[in-house]
C-alpha cells in the first residue's frame, strides 16, 4: 500500500487543523479555492469489491468496467434501491472448473452488467453479451454507423444518463482495428456515440449510433492522435453535483504524453456536436484542434469526482499503463490541476509479464467521504498465461478515505 509520505500527510492535517480551528469558514473556502496540493486521505484495498468480479462461469474477466447510475444521480450511494449500468471493453467468456480454463472460451469485444444497489454482493450483479446466429457469444455493440469498415469493433468509454434528453444513456464507442504491430497490433479509427433508449434492456437491441467528430487525427505522426470519452463528470443539479454550472463534461486523451483535453456541453445539446466548446487554455474555443492540455501523464481511461472539501479529484493510472494509481487535485472541472499524487502501487505488476492500466474511480458506488476505485489487471502473454491463471484478467478495487 503506498500512503502519502509522512511530511505531505502531516502538512495537510495541520493545514486542515488550522483552517477549521482558527480560520472562518469564508477564510478556508477560500485557501482551499487556491490550493492544489493539499489532501489528507489513507488508501486500503476494497477486497469485497476484487472478490465481486471473480468468477468461474460465463462471464470471467475484462478491462474497462466504468459504472453509470442508471437514474441519472451520481453521488455517493446514489443508486441505493436502484441499479448501475456496468460497461467493459475485451470480455472473456467461459467455463473455470478446478482453477483451470475449460475449452471453448472465447473473447468478445465489449460487454455489460447490471448491478442492484451499491453493495458489491454477487447474487444482485447479472452479466449480458449478445449472442450470433451460431449462438455463440458476441459483443454487445458493434460498429453499423456511415464510417465504420468492416472487421472495426467498438471498445466503450465512459457514459451517463440525460436525464434532459428522455433519460437517454449515452456510451462513447471508440472504433478500433488490429494493425500488423509487434506490441499492441490495433489502433482507433474513430469515435462513436452509442444512444440507449430509457427502459431499454441488455443486450440493447434497439440501440442507436452516431459517428462525432471527437477523434483528433494527426495527419503526420498518428502517435499524436486523441479521442473523447475518457471520462465524464455530470455537473449539473439533476445530477446531484455540490456545486452545478449546468454542464456536461467530458474528458479526452491525446498523444504519448497522455495529456488530458476536456470539452463541455448542455445536456440538452449532447447530440448536436456544433455546440460542444473544448478548453483552449484561455476559454471554451469551437476548434478541437485548439484543445489545450489540462494535465498529463494520464490513463486511456479516467475519471473526475467532486471531492468533499468542493475541490475535484482527477484518478488515472499514471503513465497510462504504468505501475501506480494516480490522483490530481483541480480547483474546477477544467483545472488547473496540481502535481500527481501517488495513491497505490499496484501489487500485480510484481507478478511476472503482468501489467496494470485505466484506473478510475466510481462516485456513485463510494462510500460518502471515499472513493471507490479500480484498475485494470493484463499480461503481456494474454493467450499463455489467460490458460494457467485465467482468473487474472479483472479489475481490482482500492477505497480511498479522506480524513
Amino acid at each position: 500500500m503506498h500512503r502519502p509520505p509522512f511530511p505531505l500527510l502531516t502538512a495537510a492535517i495541520l493545514f486542515l487543523g488550522t483552517a477549521c480551528g482558527h480560520r472562518t469558514a469564508a477564510q478556508r473556502d477560500a485557501t482551499l479555492a487556491t490550493d492544489t496540493v493539499n489532501l489528507s486521505y489513507t488508501v486500503e484495498e476494497a477486497p469485497e469489491w476484487t472478490r465481486l468480479f471473480d468468477r468461474t462461469s460465463g462471464w470471467f474477466g475484462a478491462d474497462g468496467i466504468f459504472s453509470i447510475p442508471l437514474h441519472g444521480v451520481d453521488t455517493p450511494q446514489s443508486t441505493q434501491g436502484s441499479q448501475t449500468l456496468l460497461v467493459f471493453s475485451d470480455t472473456m467468456i467461459g467455463e473455470i472448473e478446478d482453477g483451470e480454463l475449460q475449452p471453448g472460451s472465447v473473447m468478445i469485444n465489449n460487454s455489460v452488467a447490471i448491478l442492484d444497489g451499491t453493495a458489491p454482493d454477487g447474487n444482485r450483479i447479472r452479466f449480458f453479451w449478445d449472442s450470433d446466429s451460431a449462438g455463440k457469444p458476441a459483443s454487445v455493440f458493434v460498429p453499423e454507423t456511415p464510417q465504420a469498415q468492416p472487421g472495426e469493433y467498438y471498445w466503450l468509454g465512459d457514459g451517463f444518463v440525460n436525464r434532459e434528453l428522455s433519460n437517454t444513456t449515452y456510451v462513447f464507442g471508440y472504433r478500433i482495428r488490429h494493425t500488423a504491430a509487434a506490441v499492441f497490433p490495433f489502433e482507433e479509427v474513430g469515435n462513436t456515440l452509442i444512444a440507449i433508449p430509457a427502459g431499454s434492456q441488455p443486450p440493447f437491441k434497439n440501440h442507436r449510433q452516431m459517428d462525432t467528430p471527437f477523434f483528433i487525427r494527426d495527419s503526420v505522426d498518428s502517435r499524436n492522435n486523441g479521442s473523447f470519452g475518457a471520462g465524464i463528470l455530470v455537473n449539473t443539479a439533476d445530477a446531484g453535483t455540490p456545486a452545478p454550472d449546468g454542464y456536461v463534461y467530458v474528458y479526452g486523451v491525446r498523444g504519448p504524453k497522455k495529456h488530458v483535453l476536456v470539452a463541455r456541453v448542455r445536456p440538452k445539446e449532447f447530440e448536436q456536436f456544433a455546440a460542444w466548446h473544448f478548453w483552449d487554455g484561455a476559454g471554451w474555443n469551437t476548434d478541437i484542434y485548439q484543445a489545450a492540455p489540462i494535465a498529463d501523464r494520464a490513463s486511456n481511461e479516467l475519471s473526475i469526482t467532486p471531492l468533499p472539501d468542493g475541490r475535484y479529484a482527477l484518478v488515472f493510472q499514471i503513465d497510462g499503463i504504468g505501475t501506480t494509481v494516480g490522483l490530481r487535485i483541480g480547483l474546477s472541472p477544467a483545472g488547473p490541476f496540481g502535481p500527481i499524487k501517488e495513491l497505490w502501487d499496484c501489487p500485480e505488476v510484481g507478478q511476472k509479464g503482468l501489467f496494470v492500466y485505466n484506473a478510475k474511480a466510481h462516485f456513485n458506488l463510494s462510500e460518502k467521504g471515499e472513493l471507490l476505485i479500480s484498475y485494470n489487471v493484463n499480461s503481456f502473454d494474454f493467450l499463455s498465461d489467460i490458460q494457467k491463471t485465467p482468473n487474472l484478467y479483472r479489475p481490482r478495487f482500492i477505497r480511498v478515505k479522506f480524513l
